[in-house]
């Protein structure tokens, strides 16, 4: 995106630097890091904590390799039923917080919050279904010694949801204020916990 010229000073964001206005048109180019919506902290975040996530599923699909026939046994005692809902109650719920972004940055405090609501509520379904998958688990003898595939699987499917709660926290602090950029920041972060859980399904709980 290129800077207006000088007889358009009006149309300049207002978080762009003045004193672009006195370089030279060659050099009226914001940077692509200026131009990315949301805080740069945050950003930084979110690539950390999809390092972290590639790091566990490759080394989860490096273990499998030495006992496939043992990883899907296990995986078969898994509720596919219950990750199938989950993953429409994330889908959806990514949905709502696009459109509560959306809604901030149009001047609609109210409709953002009751979108970020909308969002947060499916999160919590999410969490709750997650949590009663857990129990079951666990009710049946099944935890992080049992076998290789579900040290894994608590590890990886237990940091995403540590994700997903922090999600709707941030959710609510966000729509305290819902400024343009605190609900962007928002939804930026649940994107990512969406596209994490994308992955995990089919790794965790499809691979064969």
């Amino acid at each position: 995106m290129i800077l207006p010229p000088e007889d358009r000073l009006d149309d300049w964001p207002d978080d762009w630097p003045v004193e672009w206005r006195e370089l030279p048109d060659s050099l009226r180019t914001p940077s692509v890091l200026h131009q990315m919506p949301g805080d740069l902290m945050m950003w930084l975040l979110i690539v950390s904590e999809l390092l972290v996530f590639g790091a566990g599923l490759a080394g989860f699909m490096a273990v499998r390799l030495s006992d496939p026939a043992g990883f899907a046994a296990a995986q078969d005692q898994l509720h596919r039923g219950a990750a199938g809902i989950n993953t429409l109650l994330l889908v959806s719920s990514g949905l709502f917080a696009a459109l509560a972004a959306r809604a901030a940055e149009a001047g609609q405090p109210p409709w953002a919050r009751l979108l970020l609501l909308l969002a947060a509520l499916l999160g919590i379904g999410f969490l709750l279904i997650k949590s009663s998958e857990y129990a079951d688990l666990i009710e049946r003898g099944v935890g992080t010694e049992t076998h290789a595939f579900f040290m894994f699987y608590y590890l990886l499917t237990g940091f995403h949801a540590a994700h997903v709660a922090a999600g709707i926290v941030l959710f609510g602090v966000v729509g305290w204020k819902c400024s343009p950029a605190g609900v962007e920041m928002g939804a930026a972060f649940w994107h990512m916990v969406d596209l994490v859980w994308i992955l995990l399904l089919p790794i965790i709980y499809l691979l064969r």
